[in-house]
């Protein structure tokens, strides 16, 4: 079996390929926004790190391959490949986001204020997380402006910023810490 290299020096002039072969700047707005779902995958994964309940990590995995089609989704040149129409995607993953969350506020307290981010290093990652989730799909709507984009790429997003909120909340009370409210100081 041959080895594959990682480095290939065709990105050292500040190109790289999308899918297809179109060579881009690294700092074009489709790069800027896979870039930022590779990030958020990233986070997801280290939330995955700890110990917490398998179900849990399970819909993690699931939303990290999610994350990864949008990734691709995104780094498709549609004008040479048509890699999109052999990506999976449909609004029952969307859907899936949503049983999920109402499965898990179903065994939590009632919100009656905005939370500090915090409590047990899971928490705080979960709150990272979710923040790179909203940039992300700040990132994806800059694409949008520019590039035809289906919107259940969007709506993923923002679905997947709530869930990670839930879930922040969950793990808080998986770990037993408390949630600190935030009290304006007026």
């Amino acid at each position: 079996m041959k080895k594959s290299v990682v480095y290939t020096k065709t990105g050292d002039k500040g190109l790289t390929g999308l899918i297809g072969g179109t060579r881009v700047p690294k700092n074009h707005a489709r790069l800027e926004a896979y870039g930022t779902i590779d990030e958020l995958m990233s986070f997801i994964g280290l939330i995955r790190s700890y110990d917490i309940p398998d179900s849990d990590s399970k819909t993690l995995i699931s939303v990290q391959s999610k994350l990864f089609t949008i990734g691709a989704y995104l780094a498709t040149d549609t004008s040479v490949s048509d890699m999109r129409s052999k990506l999976k995607y449909s609004d029952e993953h969307i859907e899936e986001l949503e049983l999920e969350m109402d499965h898990l506020e179903n065994n939590l307290p009632p919100l009656k204020s905005f939370l500090l981010p915090g409590g047990h290093p899971v928490v705080g990652n979960c709150h990272v997380a979710r923040t790179v989730c909203r940039r992300a799909e700040r990132r994806v709507l800059d694409v949008a402006e520019e590039f035809e984009l289906d919107n259940w790429v969007i709506r993923y997003l923002n679905r997947l910023s709530d869930y990670l909120f839930v879930l922040s909340r969950h793990l808080s009370n998986y770990y037993g810490v408390d949630e600190i409210p935030w009290l304006p100081e007026l």
